[in-house]
């Protein structure tokens, strides 16, 4: 039987520097951090947010400290949800923390960055928190599209099985039987709202609508997903994941209606 995808069999590691070695998942958090800081830092958008060059840097370095916080918290939480593993946590207490080994949860490395960003518009605060929160989200998905690409590279986050006739079914090396490239499908979804944030943005919606638009945009992208990710654990019929993207777009969509009903259309942006 033929089938459309091959796993590659990629080593986890990009490359060494002497006795440091790079991973690729690594490297995806850093592209991701360079786009939105480079977009952050054009000047014209400077000019609009009223900051400098070193104040986005500042951000930059809150938003990396939310980002590893929640997104490792979470993730510990979830694994010790679906695999009661706790002790082995508490015997091995670097595991906490070891984020070099992988294991990020996407939904708590977003409350660590809405958490870290409100901490800097405290000292920014003729800041608008809807128009920065529209211009953080731009660049935003290539990011967390290359993370997914870079779970299939690790062979992590499975898709669920199909049978072996299925031509979308691929044998990874560590997980029994042929399954759905669940990664790849939700990057493929998460890089499309590339396109769709430029063309919202050209609809000069009220300050607040790109970010309520993305953040209504993932959960949806989530929700299906997890249709065809191997779920970790279930609760009220939705897997983990599920659990919190269907109240995200829940969420999104009421917030997407209200600043555009609360605040009037703003000019062009930057």
């Amino acid at each position: 039987m033929h089938h459309y995808i091959t796993y590659p069999n990629f080593s986890p590691i990009a490359f060494h520097l002497g006795p440091l070695a790079v991973h690729w998942y690594g490297i995806s958090y850093l592209v991701g951090f360079i786009c939105v800081y480079a977009w952050l830092a054009r000047p014209a958008l400077r000019a609009v947010l009223g900051l400098s060059v070193d104040a986005i840097q500042d951000f930059m370095i809150y938003a990396l400290i939310g980002v590893i916080v929640g997104g490792r918290a979470l993730f510990v939480i979830a694994d010790v949800i679906t695999n009661h593993n706790f002790a082995s946590y508490l015997a091995h207490p670097i595991d906490f923390i070891a984020v070099w080994q992988g294991g990020m949860a996407f939904h708590g490395g977003l409350i660590g960055v809405v958490i870290a960003g409100l901490l800097f518009l405290r000292k920014h605060p003729g800041l608008s928190y809807r128009l920065f929160g529209d211009e953080i989200v731009m660049l935003l998905p290539i990011g967390i599209a290359l993370t997914r690409v870079v779970n299939f590279i690790n062979d992590e986050l499975p898709g669920r099985v199909v049978p072996e006739s299925d031509p979308w079914g691929v044998q990874f090396p560590n997980f029994p039987g042929y399954r759905w490239p669940s990664q790849l499908m939700e990057g493929a979804l998460d890089i499309l709202a590339l396109p769709l944030l430029f063309a919202v943005r050209r609809l000069n919606l009220a300050e607040g609508s790109l970010f309520w638009f993305w953040f209504t945009y993932y959960g949806v992208t989530r929700t299906i997903a997890e249709l065809f990710r191997e779920p970790g654990f279930y609760v009220m019929g939705l897997t983990g994941g599920q659990l919190l993207a269907v109240p995200q777009i829940i969420i999104g969509a009421v917030m997407l209606v209200w600043v555009n009903v609360k605040y009037p259309r703003t000019a062009a942006k930057a």
